[in-house]
């Protein structure tokens, strides 16, 4: 059955199944390492900071994502939704490596200022991407694919990230996403010659199968 998904549509699951299970190592830690790193060992000060990176990463990303989904609607052609998300996508793997130098709790709101950049970048152009290039009788199937694949990546990844931190400390952590995150950048270069220039933009239909 996954023979049958054009190329785009299984780069576009595979890179989105690298990129959240590279973050779904850090999901269980995070807080953690607040406390530990940042905080000085004080729960309830890395607590403040955790509640106010998840607020800062929010904020920013929520507020930028309609402006940039709107530009990206103004222009035709896929070449402007297809580097959005590889440039945010890289963008996002630079910040584990700079949890790496983090000291003071205004660093790490920098850096999840920074992730939600590069998120708000993604998200717009990888959902517009997808929804062009997604298989017409199949939309159910492969938006569930894409859940599907998230859903066990963020778990197994969280369970393998905790044991990584008990095991090596958080730094190897930080690496192992920031690597993953931009592995999941170069893997979209994969469908660059598949993506629609701006005077050949239109809805993909399949090519037509004889029944038997």
């Amino acid at each position: 059955m996954l023979k049958s998904i054009n190329k785009v549509i299984k780069i576009l699951i595979f890179s989105d199944l690298v990129l959240n299970s590279a973050w779904g190592l850090i999901g269980p830690i995070f807080a953690i390492f607040l406390v530990q790193k940042i905080a000085a060992g004080s729960a309830v000060e890395g607590a403040k900071i955790a509640g106010f990176a998840s607020l800062t990463y929010w904020i920013v990303k929520s507020i930028l994502q309609i402006p940039i989904g709107r530009y990206l609607d103004e222009k035709h052609g896929e070449k402007d939704d297809f580097w959005f998300m590889v440039f945010g996508t890289f963008l996002a793997g630079l910040v584990p490596f700079g949890y790496l130098i983090a000291s003071q709790s205004w660093h790490i709101y920098i850096f999840q200022i920074l992730y939600a950049i590069g998120m708000a970048m993604v998200i717009p152009s990888w959902s517009a991407i997808f929804t062009r290039h997604i298989d017409k009788g199949k939309e159910a199937f492969e938006w569930g694919l894409e859940s599907t694949s998230l859903g066990f990546g963020a778990g197994f990844a969280g369970a393998i990230g905790g044991i990584l931190v008990a095991i090596f400390g958080f730094k190897v952590i930080f690496v192992l996403v920031g690597i993953f995150t931009i592995i999941s950048a170069c893997l979209l270069l994969l469908i660059y010659k598949e993506i629609a220039p701006r005077d050949k933009l239109f809805p993909r239909i399949p090519p037509f199968r004889m029944p038997f």
